[in-house]
């Protein structure tokens, strides 16, 4: 079978260039800390910051501090992390995995916030025809899955409670546009994947859902910040987490017109993202036993060889 491989800093640069260019990132983006910069990278799925960064409600909170908000988008979690740690960025949203694989290769942020367990946000799905009809019918089976992203912890908790482990599947490393089409193709036995992108195949192309992260993994999703800008600039941070508390809260109460807001953003249809978005809290909590939690996964990862070095995860919060 496929031996997991580490995901070391080595990869996160090798994948960088590319992001980074893409993403059209200005000339002053890996400067040093700047008080009146606030830089945010987001990924399109990620629906509260979308839609935060289209009512520009933070920008008008922030105005009057003299502070620019700028925004940058990225493809997954391992990249927006690495866009921190470079000094590209000031603040992300990510996965529980991801600052796991970056503290590992050496990234210095802080864990900020975090968003409530949020389990069926996150699944394996097969083909509508496939024969694999539980999850240990997926043994000897390729399976794509963002690498170092949130679905990485996700299957290896879900393949442990089945009596497999990562070396008893065949991973196949791939962007979610790319291995929905793996999957639609049969290059992909199955696909481990996140909403909104897991309500698409279900919805438009009939995949068939194995198991989501329900008794498996809690599915948190984390906001962090550069160390210094935590450090330096608590008021602006503060400020944020206000706009997307009240953002989530007008998620909770309008789902379908923030779906029919989102759809020409995220590119799939107001009822898909409809149902993508009932699988999220939209409700953020400070940093508290969440972070103990992820030790948790930092170990599972250093045992199975998959991370590079041993992290404390705590490390990662401010004093």
């Amino acid at each position: 079978m496929t031996r997991a491989t580490h995901y070391s800093r080595r990869n996160f640069l090798a994948t960088l260039g590319a992001t980074l260019a893409s993403a059209a990132l200005p000339a002053t983006a890996f400067a040093n800390f700047q008080p009146d910069q606030f830089r945010i990278g987001y990924q399109k799925a990620a629906s509260t910051l979308v839609l935060l960064k289209a009512n520009g409600t933070l920008e008008t909170r922030l105005a009057p501090l003299g502070i620019k908000v700028t925004w940058t988008e990225f493809p997954a979690g391992p990249q927006l992390l690495e866009g921190l740690n470079v000094g590209a960025i000031d603040f992300g949203y990510v996965g529980e995995a991801p600052p796991v694989f970056a503290q590992a290769a050496g990234a210095d942020f802080v864990y900020t916030a975090y968003e409530l367990p949020t389990p069926h946000a996150e699944g394996v799905v097969v083909a509508k025809n496939s024969p694999i009809r539980d999850v240990a019918g997926l043994k000897g089976k390729k399976i794509g899955l963002n690498r170092g992203s949130d679905v990485h912890w996700f299957l290896v908790a879900l393949l442990q409670k089945h009596g497999l482990s990562i070396g008893d599947v065949q991973p196949v490393y791939l962007a979610p546009a790319d291995a929905r089409a793996a999957l639609q193709s049969g290059a992909l036995d199955a696909w481990a994947i996140w909403d909104p992108f897991l309500a698409a195949v279900e919805s438009q192309d009939g995949a068939r859902l194995l198991a989501d992260a329900s008794g498996v993994a809690s599915h948190h999703q984390f906001f962090l910040s550069q160390r210094e800008f935590a450090q330096k600039r608590k008021d602006a941070l503060a400020i944020a987490m206000d706009e997307l508390g009240k953002t989530g809260q007008w998620v909770r109460a309008n789902t379908a017109a923030a779906a029919a807001k989102l759809a020409p953003i995220q590119g799939l249809d107001a009822a898909t993202i409809q149902t993508g978005l009932t699988h999220y809290a939209h409700e953020y909590r400070p940093v508290d036993a969440a972070v103990i939690a992820q030790q948790q996964i930092a170990d599972t990862f250093y045992d199975l060889k998959i991370i590079p070095r041993r992290v404390v995860t705590k490390e990662a919060v401010l004093a």
